[in-house]
């Protein structure tokens, strides 16, 4: 049964096992092994098997996974096998980047709108969307039926795109703001920040080898 308890980190290898398996789909693959899974996607079969006993028993002794009905069920379970409707809040270069990004739809992350306080880039368009006055997000959030907020805008203004999502009632919101907002209980938020995977980079780097 699916279940919020489940780590963030084996969600987000989960997402990987996804990636992986929809390009051995692409290959025609129909059956795979955990070791042939974890290969592909440089971690242990047992932390495969681990994984995905979060969501239910997949596997044939002997034989392996197959591919298309273990892909199905992955997504199903991440809830990924439908469209989430995405509002932008922030067409800076970030901002102008995603929307252009062709891949978040082709993983059902649909951008339906772009917001801006810029009077300078509202009616702007941009990757066929049309830049709306950030005030109107509630307005639209409605009519377009809004599930979840991306936050592109400079840190000093991450906080102010949050309470407009909020307001509007989005209550799932990924900021791309090098900035920590502040969210009511009931609203989840996730952050992608690209300088924290820099710094992780930059410890193992500066990390003497081991003997």
């Amino acid at each position: 049964m699916k279940t919020k308890r489940v780590p963030k980190v084996t969600v987000q290898r989960m997402a990987l096992y996804v990636q992986a398996l929809e390009g051995m789909l692409q290959k025609e693959i129909k059956v795979v092994s955990s070791e042939g899974l974890a290969a592909a996607c440089n971690v242990n079969s047992s932390q495969i098997r681990k994984d995905l006993a979060y969501f239910g028993e997949f596997g044939v002794r002997g034989v392996g996974y197959y591919v298309s009905d273990l892909l199905g069920a992955m997504r199903a379970y991440l809830g990924i096998d439908r469209v989430w409707n995405c509002a932008l809040v922030g067409v800076g270069n970030l901002g102008r980047a995603l929307l252009r990004h062709e891949q978040l739809a082709q993983r059902g992350f649909r951008i339906v709108a772009a917001f801006d306080c810029d009077p300078f880039k509202i009616g702007e368009v941009v990757a066929e969307h049309e830049i709306i006055c950030t005030r109107r997000l509630k307005e639209v959030k409605e009519e377009l039926a809004i599930e979840i907020g991306m936050i592109a805008t400079p840190p000093e203004r991450a906080q102010r795109a949050a309470n407009h999502l909020i307001e509007a009632g989005v209550k799932g919101i990924i900021n791309f703001a090098p900035a920590i907002v502040s969210v009511p209980e009931g609203i989840t938020i996730d952050y992608v920040d690209f300088s924290h995977s820099l710094v992780t980079l930059a410890f193992q780097l500066s990390v003497p080898p081991e003997d």
